[in-house]
Formats: structure tokens, C-alpha cells, sequence
């Protein structure tokens, strides 16, 4: 049955759609702020840790001893591991994620090749590292990964200073002042002196 006082109404016209519009945008702007203003006060105890983190940077350039030095440098260490474990949580909070590249193939589209290593064991195009932590939001990408990929052949040998023989003396490919060698007493060929004889003087009576 159709209500008599709607069917007397009419239709909504331009002016009630345009302002139930307004009302739903209106709606949408404050539940954005309102989780702005919630991921803001998140962040506002990891501003504390740093400021807190300065000011014991500044007793560690204070310190008087070694183990007094040590003891600001594990505090440090571990303050930075709270904040950072802070700033994940409020990331977790947001629904980011960082992304987890490492063994897996590359992946356009979340990740941006920025290097090439060989690898005995590995197939090519495996992520080796990263150099740039990627993260996701939801299951779309923030911002991708910088990542190092492996590809086939063998691991690179470590670089190690080239020695130049030019004699007695080696001196280094660089150049720059060359290390005297050692010599032992036999090589000096020098002539050992014999032990005299010490004689007893008499006394005189």
C-alpha cells in the first residue's frame, strides 16, 4: 500500500539529494579525523622514547669510563628496540604490514630490483636482501621493496691488496712506504766476541 502523505510529498528533489550529500561527506570527514587524531596520540609516546633517547645520547658522549659508556649503550640499544617495536604496533594498528622478500622470486609489483649478486645455490631472480624494508597496506603496497637478487653463478671471492716482489722487500700495489723485513742475529753475520778471561788481582801486602 503506498503512504498517502509520501505519494503528497513527491520524489526528494535537487536540493534534499544535494543535502544528504552533505551530510554524508560531513560524516566521512569526521571519522577521518577522528582516526587521524587516533594515530597521532599513538605516536606520541614514541616521541617520548626518542626525546628520551637524545638526551642519553648526550650522557654517552659524558661518560667518564668505559663501563659507564657501556651502560648508556645498552640502554640506547634498547630503547631504540621499544621504539621501533612501538612503531610497528601503531603500524599494525593502521593494517601496514612490512613485507617479507627474502627467498622469495621477484615480484613487479612489489618490488624494485636495485642490485644483482651471484649465488652458488640459489636460483636467479630470488630475493637475497633487502635494501629498503617494503610495506603493504591491507593487500595493497605502501611502498615497495629495494631488494638484491640473486642471479646464477658462482659467490664472489673476497677482494684482498695485490703484493708486488720487486726484491727483498715487498712493496704493495697501491704503493706507499714498504714494511722493512726482519732479520735474525745469524743473518747479520756479525762476529760474536769471545769471553775473556777475567784475572784475580793480587792484593798487595
Amino acid at each position: 500500500m503506498i503512504d498517502p502523505a509520501r505519494s503528497a510529498a513527491g520524489p526528494p528533489s535537487e536540493l534534499d539529494k544535494l543535502r544528504r550529500r552533505v551530510e554524508a561527506l560531513s560524516r566521512k570527514r569526521d571519522e577521518a579525523e577522528a582516526r587521524l587524531d587516533a594515530l597521532l596520540s599513538s605516536l606520541l609516546p614514541l616521541d617520548d622514547v626518542l626525546g628520551d633517547t637524545r638526551r642519553r645520547v648526550g650522557a654517552l658522549h659524558e661518560a667518564r669510563s668505559a663501563r659507564e659508556a657501556t651502560s648508556v649503550a645498552v640502554a640506547l640499544s634498547e630503547q631504540i628496540d621499544a621504539a621501533h617495536l612501538m612503531l610497528r604496533r601503531t603500524f599494525a594498528g593502521q593494517d601496514v604490514s612490512p613485507m617479507d622478500t627474502v627467498g622469495r622470486a621477484v615480484d613487479p609489483l612489489e618490488m624494485r630490483v636495485v642490485g644483482t649478486e651471484p649465488h652458488p645455490t640459489w636460483p636467479g631472480g630470488t630475493v637475497l636482501r633487502e635494501r629498503l624494508t617494503g610495506f603493504r597496506r591491507g593487500a595493497a603496497t605502501l611502498r615497495p621493496a629495494e631488494v638484491v637478487v640473486a642471479v646464477t653463478g658462482p659467490a664472489p671471492e673476497p677482494e684482498t691488496e695485490p703484493v708486488v716482489d720487486s726484491g727483498p722487500d715487498p712493496v704493495p700495489a697501491g704503493g706507499g712506504r714498504a714494511q722493512p723485513r726482519r732479520t735474525t742475529r745469524s743473518q747479520w753475520q756479525l762476529p760474536r766476541k769471545r769471553p775473556g778471561r777475567r784475572g784475580r788481582r793480587s792484593r798487595r801486602s
